[in-house]
């Protein structure tokens, strides 16, 4: 992203920008008169975001200073910067990025998603939320496994029916070892998030009632995702070699959509 000067100047210019196309009614400031100029004035938005005049002057003006994430946070809320301006500014600060949000998984994949799932015909292929709630399939994952579409939505976790469902349990001859690495994957994923997603009423659940789970989840083994291929003993067709893969929508990062394609 260029040198720590060039992105000094360009964290400025993109302050400076933001600010002179707010309209001061948005936060809460009289309208601008027929004598002032539109957006905000430097003044301003030090004291909506409880910071010196002539620091935030240095600031816009790429001065060799360093802010802090809470200062940057402040800047984003006065600014009304969207979530990827925030995560813009706090990249060119050096800043790690944005947690993920934890509102409720949706219940189903937007349209654009599900039509990347149709599209991948002869592919088992599914989307999962942060907290591994399954919000989308294909017919071929439907033919791996039908119950995804007959379970409950309230219990269609990935989690939940990997370690509930009899027949998730026969589809996988290592079930064991699945198990429990999905767990660690979970864990890997959630990061800082872990305290709200563990709250999920799956994860609740599971942890009340189900004795692997609750010692998987205690083992607080962490293991990130990598594509590996997978075995399913089918009921019908019998053994299927996969090789798992898994992808996020640019637009939709949040969520991931999981691929099976033929093995070897």
């Amino acid at each position: 992203m260029g040198t720590v000067a060039e992105r000094r100047k360009e964290l400025g210019d993109f302050l400076r920008v933001r600010r002179a196309r707010l309209d001061p009614t948005a936060v809460g400031l009289p309208p601008a008169g027929p004598r002032r100029r539109g957006g905000l004035r430097r003044e301003e938005v030090s004291t909506l975001s409880q910071v010196s005049a002539t620091w935030y002057t240095w600031l816009e003006q790429g001065r060799d200073i360093q802010p802090s994430r809470q200062v940057l946070d402040a800047l984003a809320r006065t600014l009304l910067l969207t979530p990827a301006e925030h995560a813009y500014v706090l990249s060119l600060a050096g800043y790690a990025p944005l947690a993920e949000p934890t509102e409720p998984a949706a219940r189903a994949a937007p349209v654009h998603v599900q039509r990347l799932l149709d599209a991948l015909a002869g592919f088992p292929a599914y989307a999962i939320a942060p907290d591994w709630t399954i919000t989308g399939w294909n017919d071929a994952y439907l033919d791996l496994y039908p119950n995804v579409a007959t379970v409950a939505p309230e219990e269609r976790n990935l989690l939940w029916l990997v370690f509930t469902d009899p027949y998730v349990r026969d589809l996988l001859p290592d079930w064991e070892v699945t198990s429990r690495r999905f767990v660690a994957e979970f864990r890997a994923e959630a990061g800082p998030r872990l305290g709200d997603l563990a709250g999920s009423p799956a994860i609740q659940r599971l942890l009340a009632t189900n004795a692997a789970f609750r010692t998987a989840w205690q083992d607080h083994h962490i293991e990130g995702f990598a594509s590996r291929m997978r075995v399913f003993d089918h009921p019908i067709t019998g053994m299927r070699h996969f090789e798992h893969h898994r992808l996020a929508p640019a637009d939709h990062p949040d969520l991931h959509v999981v691929i099976y394609t033929p093995g070897c």
